[in-house]
């Protein structure tokens, strides 16, 4: 293996912890604006950066290697560690995360190659990325519906809609709260299906004291900004198994055949002695396509601020499950239950919140529509439970799919749900004004 290397001068190496001193002082130079109630917008989302971040992504940058190199590399093998597997490969987002894990198990190295026309179980309450990779494949999403409490598919139901073409299951945790890893990893076992996890919303979830993404063969995440820790765009595969992640890395560098890291070369040792398809003896081997694929590497300047956000991932999860039982508390103590649907966490999970759900309650005269108009008057963002019911949804309209019973819960999701944020900058003046604005409306919305 040959790596390009260069020793710094001693003046460079001096000069570049002057800039990067300087770009501490210049981030805690910027004033940070105090929250004035009712004037001030408390974001459903949003991240949370600091010196640290700014630095590290600033000591990248100087290294003008604008694709992945050595901050990658020590992200991924960070970020695994964190995670609870052996490997991870940084991608471009979550969506492609989503996309390359999938088409991996398509590979025809795969034991159980998922084919065109294979089923895959999965909701259609949630992120249309999660279910997007099946059908870009050529397979059929098989749509189960979910239970009202916890958000998550409906276990019962998921075990009906097995049939004889269904190859794999692919399902995210609902904001952060696990679903029942145990009933659904020994479903996959059970029928010999692949398990694809979406942790997007729940870096740092835990099932049965097991860290969610860790139970099935592929586990995906997303570091844009609403999510747990950020590196703007960006998002990460990761996974047990070596074979699969090979896949994986192939699908994102180009379908090639090659796995030498940028600026390696010969990491095999036989580069110039490999013989595939019909391609002459001796092709060289990083010009060789074992599969279609694309181009959706990150950038080190991405992987660098992602080292300096793993340092503080423990910090932000604690926040977020503070802030959701501070907003549990509050909602009972108030009598919003009345109203409201309140989140629960799945039996055995300890959730990673993403955001606080609510779904308006049969009995209650609220409106969502009302209620969201509402909210945005006082400045509090909301979102929606993401496509509400994907086949509901116009890009769903000619695809191929199979729903497995009615999607009754989906759809009450879809016309009643909505969340506000659990995210670490949120803190307690906050927090407390979403409550007071949440009993002020219930006393103004409803005669």
């Amino acid at each position: 293996m040959v790596r390009r290397t260069t020793q710094r001068p001693t003046q460079d190496v001096e000069l570049r912890r002057d800039v990067i001193a300087r770009s501490r002082d210049f981030f805690r130079a910027q004033q940070t604006q105090p929250f004035i109630p009712g004037r001030t917008v408390i974001p459903a989302s949003g991240k949370v950066v600091d010196e640290d971040d700014l630095a590290h992504l600033i000591d990248a940058s100087l290294d003008m290697w604008l694709t992945n190199g050595r901050h990658t590399a020590t992200f991924e093998k960070k970020l695994a560690h964190a995670f609870g597997t052996k490997f991870a490969r940084m991608t471009v987002s979550g969506s492609a995360a989503n996309l390359l894990a999938f088409s991996a198990l398509t590979s025809p190295r795969q034991r159980r190659r998922i084919e065109a026309g294979s089923e895959v179980l999965t909701v259609a309450a949630g992120f249309p990325t999660t279910v997007a990779p099946v059908i870009q494949n050529g397979c059929v999403p098989v749509f189960v519906d979910i239970d009202i409490d916890t958000h998550n598919v409906d276990i019962e139901r998921l075990a009906a809609a097995v049939g004889p073409k269904t190859r794999a299951i692919m399902i995210a945790h609902a904001l952060g709260n696990p679903f029942d890893l145990a009933a659904v990893s020994q479903l996959a076992k059970d029928h010999d299906l692949y398990l694809v996890e979406d942790c997007c919303d729940a870096f740092g979830a835990r099932f049965q004291g097991k860290p969610v993404g860790t139970f099935g063969d592929i586990a995906t995440l997303s570091f844009y900004p609403a999510h747990h820790i950020t590196t703007g765009e960006g998002g990460a595969v990761l996974s047990n198994s070596q074979s699969i992640m090979r896949n994986v890395e192939s699908f994102r560098d180009w379908g090639r055949d090659c796995w030498c890291a940028p600026g390696d070369e010969n990491t095999c040792g036989i580069r110039f002695d490999w013989q595939q398809g019909e391609l002459p003896h001796g092709y060289d081997h990083k010009y060789i396509y074992s599969h279609l694929g694309y181009n959706l590497k990150a950038t080190d300047m991405q992987a660098a601020v992602g080292v300096s956000q793993l340092d503080k991932l423990d910090r932000f999860v604690a926040a977020r499950c503070d802030n959701f039982t501070f907003l549990s508390a509050a909602f009972r103590k108030e009598g919003l239950d009345e109203h409201f649907h309140l989140p629960c966490a799945t039996p055995g999970a300890d959730p990673s919140w993403f955001g606080f759900l609510l779904t308006i309650r049969d009995t209650s005269p609220l409106k969502r529509r009302d209620v969201l108009m509402y909210l945005d008057r006082k400045k509090i963002g909301t979102r929606l439970l993401f496509a509400g019911n994907l086949i509901r949804q116009p890009a769903f309209k000619t695809v191929n799919y199979r729903v497995a019973g009615p999607l009754t819960h989906t759809d009450k999701v879809m016309r009643d749900s909505f969340w506000i944020g659990v995210w670490p900058g949120i803190d307690a003046p906050r927090r407390t004004y979403m409550v007071e604005a949440f009993v002020a409306m219930v006393k103004d919305l409803i005669p």
